[in-house]
């Protein structure tokens, strides 16, 4: 799913999100590596039963002002905090 350039649309943060899921589902249906596609099934299932989630969350900043600490030397907490705006799809990735 490609990003819209409009604001208030799922951007290239939203893409990302999609490409996450594509992985999964493709990691989980591979035959190759049992234990990795058992890994994968849970990812998987996880980002599609939370897509809706995802997606607000992701939303739900577009359209307002970021603070990033700065713009030639961001701060990395507030950097993230601005780009990573999903608590859930961060606990799911960080889950792998």
């Amino acid at each position: 799913k490609a990003p819209s350039r409009k604001c208030c649309e799922p951007d290239n943060k939203a893409s990302h999100y999609y490409v996450a899921l594509y992985w999964a589902e493709a990691l989980e249906t591979q035959t190759a590596d049992t234990e990795l596609a058992e890994k994968f099934t849970h990812i998987a299932d996880q980002l599609r039963k939370n897509e809706d989630t995802i997606i607000s969350e992701l939303l739900a900043i577009e359209g307002k002002p970021q603070d990033v600490g700065g713009y030639y030397h961001p701060d990395d907490i507030k950097a993230e905090k601005a780009m990573r705006p999903s608590d859930t799809l961060n606990k799911i990735i960080e889950s792998i």
